[in-house]
This record gives structure tokens, sequence and C-alpha cells, in this order.
């Protein structure tokens, strides 16, 4: 099990030749990209935490029939500067990096004020997001850095903050129909005050100034103060539909006076980020034609939860599904101490992820009865009117046992059908993925022995007339890392194999990714 979480693995930067099993669809051209942790040992020093690897990008392409994979290390600051020391120089946010242990007391000194609002690293290893004509890996600091998608070189490094006052930023953007990107962050005691934004970051520049990025006309859209100067929440994901934004403010947060003494007390700053179970978890809806909050106060009972799945408008109310948890033992499983070889058998979730879908009437009746349901439409889910005014939302359960979801993008913010994500039971490891029918409930599987699947993505066809005309691709790791991973396609209707790409390297465990279709690439030389 070490060998497949905390073994760093080795990079493979010029394009292998996968061996194809199987038939796959002529119209599938482009490359999947993904990014996650690869490398946790430097030198003699060790990240504590699984999520704290450095970033490994690798990709599988597709053309003409034949695949190509490749890996390579995003050449980050935090990158360049741990293997230039030969030790971890840069704190991550499950390991606290001490540089120098033998500076005088006056340096030392200095260096715990540099620490307390610190320099954020740029080890961007979560996810991918394109931005204009540009793809960028993305961490959840105030640091992204642009890619080249078909040689995964490292190329400049972004700070949001140059350009909208964010200290830390989502790895899950939304894209809307122009492709402008809608993504949020959090700004910590900015001018005494702590607040979650929304930008925008727009897909073009104008004529006149090609040689400017879109970073330099990003524009805040609104901003939610956070219910706490010192306590922000902390999030993954937001939702979207047609017309609002939804964030959820969940009673997961960080105490940034922990964080800003953190680096003194020794300790990560993981260590201040705290669930409490008897908060509530409050909704906040914002209406994209007005950039105001809807001023109605929506919560439901204290969660935890990492991604949204998908969200819509129906008859005055949002649909909104989360996959959520009763408590936050999923960050704790990841620990590297934890992930011994027997860590399936032996380390086990406390709360079982479970979609859970909310139903919110906008339109509530202002004379509505306290203590009245005011969901009219046909679902368990509940909303209930309290004496103050303020709504009690109470969830449907979609189903349990599902993370890391994914949807066909075409559906984003619009009534849907299918969600894919992987299957996990009370260990967090994906032994199968699973294409979820929301509306019948009904699961259909992949899995085989011995098999980690990753983050399903959907791929459209061309000509698809139905939400689930495609494929689906998963990289497959296998648990004795002897035998060779690959890329699995599954038809998306039947979610039965078409075909299998197996390449002869040891392939890391994953998070995040994209499959940017040929036609969506710069045609620019290899």
């Amino acid at each position: 099990m070490d060998t497949l979480y905390g073994r760093n693995k080795e990079e493979h930067p010029e394009p292998i030749k996968a061996e194809v099993q199987g038939q796959l669809p002529t119209w599938l051209q482009g490359i999947l990209l993904r990014n996650g942790p690869g490398m946790h040992t430097i030198g003699d020093s060790k990240y504590n935490h699984w999520f704290d690897g450095l970033a490994l990008l690798h990709s599988f392409t597709f053309k003409n029939g034949e695949v190509y994979y490749r890996s390579k290390y995003l050449r980050s600051d935090t990158y360049n500067c741990n293997i230039e020391a030969n030790r971890i120089m840069v704190s991550e946010f499950g390991t606290m990096a001490y540089p120098d242990p033998c500076k005088n007391i006056f340096a030392k000194a200095f260096s715990y004020l540099s620490h307390t609002i610190p320099e954020f690293t740029d080890n961007c290893l979560i996810n991918i997001m394109k931005a204009g004509d540009d793809f960028y890996a993305t961490g959840e600091t105030n640091f992204i850095r642009k890619i080249n998608p078909q040689t995964l070189e490292t190329l400049e490094k972004v700070d949001y903050n140059k350009y909208v006052a964010v200290n830390l930023a989502t790895s899950h953007p939304h894209y809307d129909s122009a492709g402008n990107v809608l993504n949020m962050g959090t700004s910590i005691v900015d001018k005494g005050k702590t607040k979650y934004l929304l930008f925008k970051i727009p897909s073009s520049v104008p004529e006149h100034e090609k040689k400017k990025s879109c970073f330099k006309h990003l524009e805040v859209v609104c901003s939610v103060p956070s219910r706490s100067l010192l306590h922000p929440s902390y999030y993954h994901s937001f939702g979207i539909t047609e017309n609002y934004i939804i964030f959820i403010e969940q009673p997961f947060r960080l105490d940034i006076l922990k964080m800003a003494t953190a680096y003194m007390r020794g300790v990560s700053w993981a260590s201040c980020l705290a669930f409490n179970k008897d908060d509530k978890t409050w909704f906040h809806f914002i209406d994209r034609r007005t950039k105001k909050e809807v001023s109605t106060k929506f919560y439901t009972d204290a969660m935890v939860f990492f991604h949204h799945v998908n969200a819509y408008e129906e008859d005055g109310h949002i649909i909104f599904d989360v996959i959520a948890y009763t408590d936050n033992s999923l960050y704790d499983m990841f620990y590297l101490k934890n992930l011994t070889k027997d860590f399936e058998e032996n380390v086990k979730l406390t709360s079982i992820p479970t979609c859970r879908r909310f139903v919110v009437p906008l339109q509530c009746d202002k004379d509505a009865v306290v203590d009245s349901n005011l969901v009219t439409l046909p679902s368990t889910a509940t909303a209930v009117k309290e004496k103050d005014g303020s709504i009690y939302c109470q969830p449907e359960i979609l189903c349990e046992g599902i993370e890391l979801p994914r949807i066909n993008y075409d559906y984003n913010g619009k009534k849907y059908k299918y969600v894919f994500a992987t299957r996990v039971q009370w260990s967090p490891v994906p032994t199968k993925i699973a294409k979820f029918n929301t509306q019948t409930k009904e699961m259909l599987q992949w899995g085989q022995d011995d098999c980690w699947p990753s983050e399903p993505v959907f791929v459209p066809s061309p000509d698809a007339k139905e939400e689930d005309d495609g494929v689906v691709l998963t990289c497959v790791v296998k648990t004795d890392p002897k035998d060779p991973p690959f890329l699995l396609v599954l038809d998306a209707k039947t979610f039965t194999e078409l075909g299998r790409a197996t390449v002869n390297v040891e392939m890391h465990m994953d998070l995040h990714g994209m499959f940017i279709p040929q036609q969506n690439m710069k045609t620019e030389t290899e």
C-alpha cells in the first residue's frame, strides 16, 4: 500500500506508446490530462500527508486509435527549491517546513514573523483549469501554474492576489457558456474584513490587448461576508445554476490566529482546521444578474463536504446535490502514517459519503405558517420555516458511497440524470467506478479485482443526442505495483468496457483532471 501512496514515482516526460486492447471510438481524439501528488520523500525529509506531495502531471493522448502516455513533475518554485536543497523547504497544508535549523536567534525571530501571513506554496497538485486558450495546474492557494498540455512543461506562475484580494481559491472553477471562468476565493482579514469572493476570468481579451493575459481583466462579481472574521469556512467547490451561484458555508473552519502561530508552535496548518458538529451549515444564493445575495437565511445541520455534483432550478426552487459527511475523518485518513500496507482493512471512515439533494424554495410565501414545509416539488427533501423567518433544510439522500463526482458538463446548472463517480464505502480507497441515475436511483458499476480506478471523466460523443452518449475514462492502478496500470474506456450508456490502454510504468494515484478535445488545443508544434 505504501508503494501506491507513499513511494516516489518516476516521471516519463517522453511519450510512451500504450498497448491498446479492444476498440476505441474513432472520434476520441485529444488529451486526458490529470494531476495529483507523486513525490512524498525528498532526501531525508518526508511529507506528513498524501495531499502535500509534489504535483505530478500525467496524460493520455488519443491519436488515430493510438494512445501515448507521459508524466512530468510540475516544476513549481516549491519543487525547484525542495529538489535543490534535497529536503522539504516549503510548507504544505499538512507539513510545516523549517528550512534552516541553525539560524541565530534574531534571524529565527524574523523568520517567525514572516510566517504569520505565510507565502503559500505553488505546488498546484489538485486539478487542471482552462482559462482563455491556456491550461493551468491548480491547488487551493493563490498560485496557479500555466502548463503546456501537450508536453506537460511548466510555464509561468500566476498569483491571483495580484488581480483580486484572495489568499485561497478553489480548484473547482465553473465555466459559463461563453467559456469564462467563474471561481471563488477567500479574502482573509483584508481591510478588517474576511469574505468569500466570486470572481470571473474572461475567456478572451480585447483585440488591441492581445499581449495581455486574461487575468488583467479579472473582475470580482460579488462577495459574501464570512460569519466570523477569524474563522472562515473551508470549501473545495461551489455550485452554479442558470441564474444563481450556490455557496455553502460549512462549520469546517480555519482558525486564522492558530494559523498565524502554527510555525512557532511547530504544528501544521491542517491542525488549525476544525469541524464543529453542533453548528449550522449556511447556504448562500447569489443572483447572477443582480450580483446580490438572496436575503432569506437558509441552513441545514452540520456537515463536511468537498464536492458539489450539480444544481438546477425548477418551479421557483433551487435543487443542488453534494457529497457530504457527518464529520471530517476523510482528511485524517490520508496522513501517510495511516497509509500502511493493511490500510484498506485497518483504516475506516467514521462517516460514509452520502449524495444529498437539497431542495430550496426561493420564492417562498412570506405569509407561510411557521413549521410548515415550503417544498412543493415531489421530493423527500424539506425546507421548514422557523419563527425567525429562516428556513431549515433537510436533504433527500440520493445514494451512499460515492465520491469524486463528475457529470456531462453540457448539463451543468441544468436538470440532469447521471453522476459518474468513484465507489467508496468505509475505506476511502476507490475500488469501483459507478454511473448513478439520480431519477431512478439505478447504479451501474465497473470494478475488477486488485484495481483502483481514478475519478471518472465523461467525454460526450460529437453527435450526442442524450445525456449519456459518450465514453467514460478512468486511470486504473493495480494494487500490485508489478502489474501494469491502464486507462479504461467505458461506453457511458451501458457502462461496459470498449477498450483499455496499458502502459508499463508505475502510475501514481491522482486527484482530478480534464479531457481536452483535439480541436481545443493550440496548434503549436510539439
